[in-house]
């Protein structure tokens, strides 16, 4: 097996001009272009072909997550712009608790301009439901902590109404975070056409940017096409538009970041022999780590939770046999085995869903337990979405993005798709 933490990232480079990187989207999200990937042909069609290239009876998971307007802006006295990125829920730390609190709150965030802001309090006065609050932000560096993959501080908000909860108040004022590569500002627009058509659960700071091709109609010739739609929740966290800075990837840390996977995934999983089409590599981080979930119940059917969190390296660093499968006390765990263990594990504590968090890396030497189709867009070189495409076309990555660079395809956040059938 491939020493996958000695990866040279230079190795996941490729020339991407400016002008390439679709800055906004198409008026009419399914009108993208499609590159089909299948078993090492490569040709094109439009997105909204996709049902036709897929099996019924398949079964596809979708990432609801719904982007936060995560960025405040406060301005100090002297006139200095201090801009508090939220990343993290703190006080309460359940996201849906969170948006409903009512006058005060705290984060774990990224901050801006952070040697302006030398001490006290932030204030800005918010307009919500023609009311004016005043909304004040507090910097507590004794519980500012180093987190995996860069250091977030503890910011407590308060506002001084408590018929208000954060939700409306981040409605109101927040900005929504737009990649950085991008380069220009959150526009209008960017409120609606960037997010999915399917988006439920606010959390993340960032897009799972494969769904935004989809329409309803799209999603009703699935439905006709006798595709089996399923959705998980991961949060998606700013690390996902962190490049990678080391040589080898093994000094890259990757953010933690948040799922929630209901009952019916797991039931209809097992019906589909646990194999899946992922929209998005956010659906493949969910997806794949509930093996590995799977696997820690396997060794301790009482873990919390947060015993459950998997870690940037479990996947490698665990006995597996030649086909990739972990050995739990000589034998090896298989995939079925492991949805079982979770939906077992749910039954015994009386639980709907599992809640916990990953910060699985997927590169070359990974064997892929339960993705076996995937719908994603374009990704930046050098970064770590691009080593899961890698590992998921056993290398072959480079034949598609050779494809779409001389077929004038779109790339990143708001370009154009491709369906990898390996």
């Amino acid at each position: 097996m491939m020493d996958t933490k000695h990866i040279s990232i230079n190795d996941y480079d490729y020339p991407l001009p400016d002008e390439r990187i679709a800055k906004f989207p198409l008026k009419q999200r399914d009108h993208s272009k499609l590159l089909i990937y299948n078993k090492g042909a490569v040709s094109e069609d439009i997105f909204y072909n996709l049902p036709s290239h897929l099996h019924s009876g398949a079964l596809m998971v979708f990432n609801n997550t719904r982007v936060i307007q995560a960025r405040l802006h406060f301005r100090k006295e002297t006139g200095a712009l201090i801009e508090v990125f939220l990343m993290e829920p703190a006080e309460p730390a359940d996201y849906e608790r969170m948006f409903q609190s009512t006058g005060h709150c705290s984060w774990l965030t990224m901050v801006g301009n952070l040697k302006k802001w030398k001490g006290g309090d932030l204030q800005r006065e918010v307009n919500v439901k023609g009311q004016s609050i005043i909304l004040t932000a507090t910097l507590d560096q004794s519980r500012t902590t180093l987190k995996s993959g860069g250091t977030n501080y503890w910011v407590d908000f308060k506002w001084n109404n408590d018929k208000v909860n954060f939700a409306e108040i981040l409605d109101a004022v927040g900005e929504l975070p737009i990649p950085p590569y991008l380069n220009r500002k959150t526009e209008e627009s960017d409120k609606t056409t960037y997010q999915t058509v399917y988006s439920k659960i606010k959390g993340s700071v960032a897009a799972p940017t494969a769904g935004l091709h989809f329409t309803e109609k799209v999603l009703h010739d699935l439905d006709a096409m006798g595709i089996i739609r399923d959705e998980v929740t991961l949060h998606v966290g700013a690390g996902t538009f962190k490049p990678v800075k080391t040589e080898e990837i093994a000094g890259h840390n990757m953010h933690a970041e948040y799922i929630v996977v209901h009952r019916h995934t797991f039931e209809h999983l097992l019906e589909h022999e646990c194999r899946a089409i992922a929209v998005g590599t956010t659906s493949v981080r969910t997806l794949e780590s509930l093996y590995y979930i799977g696997v820690k119940i396997e060794q301790n059917a009482d873990a919390s939770e947060a015993d459950l969190h998997v870690n940037q390296w479990e996947p490698y660093d665990l006995p597996h046999n030649d086909e990739g499968l972990v050995l739990v006390n000589g034998q090896p765990v298989t995939v079925e085995k492991s949805i079982r263990n979770i939906l077992q594990y749910l039954e015994n504590n009386n639980l709907e869903a599992l809640h916990t968090s990953t910060q699985i890396i997927i590169a070359p030497g990974y064997e892929y337990k339960i993705v076996k189709v995937l719908v994603t867009n374009f990704h930046q070189p050098k970064s770590t979405l691009l080593l899961l495409v890698s590992a998921f076309l056993h290398g072959d990555w480079r034949k598609v993005y050779d494809y779409a660079l001389s077929h004038d395809f779109r790339f990143l956040s708001y370009g154009d798709s491709c369906l990898l059938m390996p």
